[in-house]
C-alpha cells in the first residue's frame, strides 16, 4: 500500500488546511498532488540518467552508492578486511575515468548503468572464462553455474569485475544476475557513432558496428560501485586483490602434490595408496578423500562411516606422521540420517538439493551450528581442509529460484554467494587453530582472494582449462587444470606437465582409480615434472607470498606481464551463406601461455601437437632448461620432445630452488638452496619464507631475504644472499650454490 508524507507535502506548499472552501477540498486536492508527484516527480528522477558521486576509499579505489544496496551484497557475503598498508604502498593515481562519461539509471527496480570504452581499448575478467581472454565484443549473463562449454556468463566463478588494457578497472557489488553487454550495443546519443556502410557494397561493413561502452542491467534497486585505477593492468589486479584481503597463502604441503582416492576407498586402501607412492618415488603432500568416508553422502552426513573408517583419529595420525595432510570431500546439503539434521531444518531453504536441505548461512546460527560439528568431527582429530562439492549447479540439480529461505535471502542471491559464504565459514575455523588449509571448490565470486580454495569442475578440455587458469588472474580467484584420464601416454604426460604448473598439482582418480605411473612408457617423464615442481618451491612459495602482501595473481595472462606488445588482433572472416553470413571477424587471443610468477614464462603442449607458437614480451628470453637465448619482443616456433613442459626465464631472472623432495619441507629443516640466474642483466629476488604452515607471518613471523646477481670487476657475474633477519623463520642453508645458465653459451 502507498503510504503519503503529508507533512512533506504541507511543507512544499502542496496541501491546503483550509477545509470549508468551495470546489475540491484540500485534503483530497493534497491527494491529488502527492498522487501526479509520485506517478510523475518520482519516475522523471528514477528515469533520469545520474553522474554517480565518487568517493575515494583507498588509495586508488573509488565506491558510488546508487540508489539503495540490497542488504546481502557479493563482498558483504566473503566478510573480508582489506589489506589497506599493502594499498598505501602501490603507486598514487588519479580517477581513471571520465566521471560524466559514466551514468546510472535505476528503473523499474534495475539498475542500469554505462561505462566508456575507447576504440582500442580491451577488456579482461568477467568470471572464470574458459575459451577466450579478451571479452570485448560479447555479452555475457553472469550466473553462478557449471561450465556448460560456452562462454555466456554461466560459469563457476561470474565475478563482475574487468580490467582494461587502458589500466583502470570497475567491479559491481551486487548479488545478483548480472548482464554485462561488453562493447556491444550502439547508443543513439553516442558522442562516437560508428561509420555507417552499405552491405551491398562496402565490404568493411561490419556485422557489429563500433560500440563506445560497456553497458551492465542490474535487478536490483540499488549496489555499489568500485573503480579501480592502475596506471597498469597489473596494478589495477593488485588493487582489487589487496581490497579483498590480499591472495592466500597456502601452506607449504598445499603446493606439492595431491591424490584424489576412489569413492569408496577405506583407510586402509588409503594407507596402501600412500605406499605406492613410496614406491614409486613419487611426491605426495596431501591426499584427498573422497564421498565414501561418510555414513551417508549425497546428501551429507559429515559424519565418518564406521566400516570403511573405523578410526579417523589414528588414520589421520597415521598420514601425519608420514607428512600427509588429509582433505574430504562433501557438499554443504545436510542428510535427514546425520545428527546435524535436526538442529539445521528451522534454518533451511524450502528445497532440497539431493534430498539434503539447504542450510541459510546468512545466519549466525547456522554458521555456529556447523563450526561446532565439523570441529568436533574433522577439525578436531586433524583433517587438513576440504572438497566442497555442487555450489555451482547445474539448475535442476541446485535449489530453483523459487526457493524462500528463512533469513529473507532471495534463491537468486542465495547462489551466487553460496560458494563465497561456504569459503569464508570454514577458512575461519582453520585460521581459529592458527593452522592454514588448502582446498577445493566448485563456486566464487567477487571478494574471494584470501581464502584458501582452487576451483574445479567436471568439464575436462586441456586446452580451455589453461585459458580458465589464465583468466583466473585478472579476478582473484585460483583455478586447478586438474588431471582425471587421458586417451593416450601423451596426453597423459601433457596434462601433468600443466596441472604442475598451477595453483595446486592434482590427479583426481574418484572414479577410476588412476596412479601418476599408469602409462608406464611416460612415468619418468611425469615423475620429472612433478619433481620439478617440488624443487621449485621456494620461488613459487614465494610468488604466492606476493598474491598474500603485495595483491599479484601467482598465474598471470600475459596482458598482465609489463612490455607485452601483442594483442588480440580481428581476423576478417569469410562471408559464407550458412556458416558465416554475416562474415564475421575471428578474434585471436593469446590463450594458451602465462607467466608464473615475475620470471617463468609456462607455454604447455597439448596431445597431438608437435610445435608452437610462444609469445615473448620486451627484454631478452631465456630456455629454462639449458639458459639458452630464445628470443625478444616476438613470435617464436618451439618443437619441443616430450619429456619437459617448455618454460622461458627473462633476462635477469633468478630462480632459487632445493632438492627434490616427496614430502613438503617441515620448519625446522635448512635446506641447500641453488640460486639460478639467466641472462645477462643484473637482477634481484626477494626470497620469503616462514614455518609454512600456520599464520604467524601475520605477526612478523617470516623473511624476506633479497638474492642479487651483479656483474663483478672482471665481467663476469657475481650473487650473494643478504644475511637473513635473526630470530625470523628461514629455511635455507647460508651456504648458496650460485649457477649462471648462461654463462659461456
Amino acid at each position: 500500500m502507498m503510504r503519503i508524507d503529508f507533512e512533506r507535502f504541507k511543507n512544499k506548499g502542496l496541501m491546503k488546511t483550509n477545509l470549508n472552501g468551495n470546489g475540491v477540498s484540500g485534503v483530497k486536492k493534497a491527494w491529488m498532488l502527492a498522487l501526479a508527484y509520485l506517478l510523475i516527480g518520482s519516475n522523471a528522477v528514477l528515469n533520469a540518467q545520474q553522474a554517480p558521486v565518487w568517493q575515494q576509499v583507498h588509495p586508488g579505489i573509488w565506491k558510488a552508492t546508487v540508489g539503495k544496496p540490497e542488504k546481502i551484497s557479493l563482498l558483504s557475503a566473503a566478510a573480508i578486511k582489506p589489506r589497506v598498508s599493502a594499498l598505501a604502498k602501490l603507486p598514487a593515481a588519479g580517477f581513471p575515468l571520465e566521471k560524466g562519461a559514466i551514468s546510472v539509471q535505476v528503473v523499474d527496480g534495475k539498475t542500469y548503468l554505462r561505462f566508456p570504452l575507447d576504440r582500442e581499448e580491451q577488456i579482461f575478467g568477467l568470471g572464470l572464462n574458459f575459451q577466450s581472454v579478451n571479452k570485448r565484443g560479447q555479452i555475457l549473463n553472469l550466473h553462478v553455474d557449471h561450465f556448460g562449454e560456452t562462454d555466456n556468463g554461466r560459469n563457476h566463478a561470474p565475478v563482475p569485475f574487468y580490467v582494461s588494457s587502458k589500466g583502470y578497472g570497475v567491479l559491481v557489488d551486487a548479488a545478483r544476475y548480472m548482464t554485462v553487454y561488453a562493447g556491444t550495443g550502439v547508443r543513439t546519443d553516442s558522442k562516437n557513432p560508428p561509420v555507417l556502410r552499405d552491405r551491398n557494397t562496402d565490404q568493411q561493413w561490419d556485422a557489429q558496428p563500433y560500440s563506445d561502452a560497456v553497458e551492465l542491467l542490474v535487478p536490483a534497486a540499488g549496489l555499489n560501485l568500485y573503480v579501480f585505477a592502475g596506471p597498469t593492468p597489473m596494478q589495477v589486479v593488485q588493487r582489487y586483490n589487496l581490497m579483498n584481503g590480499g591472495g592466500y597463502l597456502p601452506p607449504k604441503w598445499g603446493l606439492g602434490f595431491t591424490q584424489r582416492v576412489p569413492t569408496l576407498y577405506t583407510q586402509q586402501d588409503i594407507l596402501k595408496e600412500v605406499q605406492q607412492f613410496e614406491e614409486h618415488r613419487f611426491p605426495l603432500t596431501f591426499i584427498g578423500v573422497e564421498p565414501g568416508w561418510q555414513s551417508m553422502a549425497y546428501p551429507c552426513t559429515f559424519e565418518w562411516d564406521s566400516t570403511r573408517f573405523p578410526d579417523p583419529k589414528g588414520f589421520l595420525n597415521q598420514l601425519a606422521e608420514k607428512q600427509i595432510t588429509a582433505n574430504l570431500w562433501l557438499n554443504p546439503y545436510v542428510s535427514p540420517k546425520g545428527s546435524l539434521y535436526a538442529k539445521i531444518k528451522p534454518f533451511s531453504g524450502s528445497h532440497t538439493v539431493w534430498n539434503g536441505i539447504v542450510p541459510d548461512f546468512t545466519m549466525p546460527k547456522v554458521r555456529q551450528l556447523f563450526k561446532d560439528h565439523f570441529m568436533r568431527h574433522h577439525l578436531s582429530l586433524g583433517v587438513g581442509g576440504y572438497k566442497i562439492d555442487e555450489v555451482d549447479g547445474f539448475d535442476s540439480w541446485l535449489w530453483p529460484d523459487v526457493t524462500t529461505f528463512p533469513s529473507g535471502t532471495t534463491a537468486e542471491q542465495m547462489r551466487q554467494t553460496y560458494g563465497v559464504m561456504v569459503q569464508q565459514m570454514t577458512a575461519e575455523w582453520f585460521k581459529s587453530m592458527n593452522k592454514r588449509t588448502y582446498g577445493l571448490v566448485r563456486a566464487s565470486n567477487a571478494g574471494a582472494s584470501s581464502f584458501p580454495y582452487v576451483i574445479y569442475n567436471d568439464y575436462y578440455s586441456h586446452r580451455d582449462f589453461i585459458t580458465a587458469l589464465i583468466n583466473s588472474s585478472f579476478i582473484g580467484v585460483l583455478w586447478t587444470p586438474e588431471v582425471r584420464a587421458s586417451k593416450s601416454a601423451e596426453e597423459w604426460v601433457r596434462r601433468m606437465q600443466s596441472v604442475c604448473f598451477s595453483p595446486m598439482a592434482m590427479l583426481n582418480a574418484w572414479a577410476d582409480g588412476t596412479k601418476p605411473w599408469t602409462f608406464p612408457e611416460v612415468e619418468n617423464a611425469v615423475n620429472e615434472v612433478a619433481s620439478l615442481r617440488m624443487a621449485l618451491l621456494p620461488y613459487l612459495y614465494t610468488t604466492f607470498a606476493q598474491y598474500h602482501f603485495d595483491g599479484k595473481p601467482p598465474f598471470r595472462a600475459m596482458n598482465l606481464v609489463e612490455g607485452f606488445g601483442f594483442k588480440p588482433t580481428a581476423v576478417a572472416g569469410t562471408l559464407d551463406a550458412t556458416a558465416n553470413p554475416y562474415a564475421m571477424g575471428i578474434k585471436t587471443d593469446v590463450k594458451d601461455q602465462y607467466m608464473m610468477g615475475d620470471f617463468m614464462l609456462v607455454a604447455p603442449m597439448f596431445a597431438g601437437d608437435k610445435s608452437r607458437k610462444v609469445y615473448l614480451p620486451m627484454g631478452n628470453w631465456y630456455d629454462f632448461y639449458t639458459g639458452k637465448l630464445v628470443g625478444e619482443n616476438e613470435v617464436i616456433t618451439i618443437t619441443p620432445g616430450l619429456d619437459k613442459i617448455p618454460l622461458f626465464v627473462k633476462d635477469g631472472g633468478i630462480i632459487p630452488m632445493i632438492p627434490s623432495s616427496p614430502r613438503a619441507p617441515k620448519a625446522s629443516d635448512v635446506l641447500p638452496l641453488t640460486v639460478r640466474h639467466y641472462g645477462t642483466a643484473p637482477g634481484s629476488f626477494d626470497l620469503y619464507d616462514d614455518d609454512g604452515t600456520s599464520f604467524n607471518y601475520e605477526r612478523g613471523q617470516c623473511s624476506f631475504t633479497r638474492l642479487t646477481v651483479q656483474k663483478l670487476a672482471n665481467g663476469r657475474l657475481g650473487g650473494t644472499m643478504q644475511a637473513p633477519t635473526g630470530g625470523k623463520p628461514f629455511g635455507y642453508s647460508n651456504a648458496v650454490k650460485w649457477v649462471y645458465m648462461t654463462e659461456g653459451e
